[in-house]
């Protein structure tokens, strides 16, 4: 992948993740406070809970930091890979926002 590459798909997971918190708050699902600053984008779930995404242009991943630990997503195929368990970014993500929200919450991947 080149750096441009990396640019325009890690730019693109971020704003997936904008526009899931903007229709949640629209649809009165939750109110997560976002925090973007460049590549790094901080979640605030009510109750106290946190995550953050970041992502690190020279090693074209994306990190994901969250009370059970970070991960790492490398780009494989079509999709953002877990480099140690192989887990999708945007089902892990899921997955630690409904932990720390204790609320079911998706949000899906568009195509790049």
């Amino acid at each position: 992948m080149t750096d441009s590459e990396f640019h325009v798909r890690s730019q693109a997971a971020l704003a997936t993740i904008e526009a899931a918190l903007d229709r949640w708050l629209q649809d009165d699902v939750i109110d997560i406070d976002s925090h973007r600053t460049g590549g790094l984008l901080e979640l605030d779930i009510p109750g106290g809970g946190k995550l953050v995404v970041n992502t690190q242009p020279p090693l074209h991943e994306l990190w994901l930091a969250a009370r059970k630990g970070g991960y790492h997503f490398r780009w494989v195929g079509d999709r953002w890979v877990d480099s140690r368990e192989g887990g999708e970014f945007f089902a892990v993500l899921s997955r630690e926002l409904s932990a720390q929200a204790g609320r079911a919450l998706s949000i899906t991947p568009v195509s790049a």
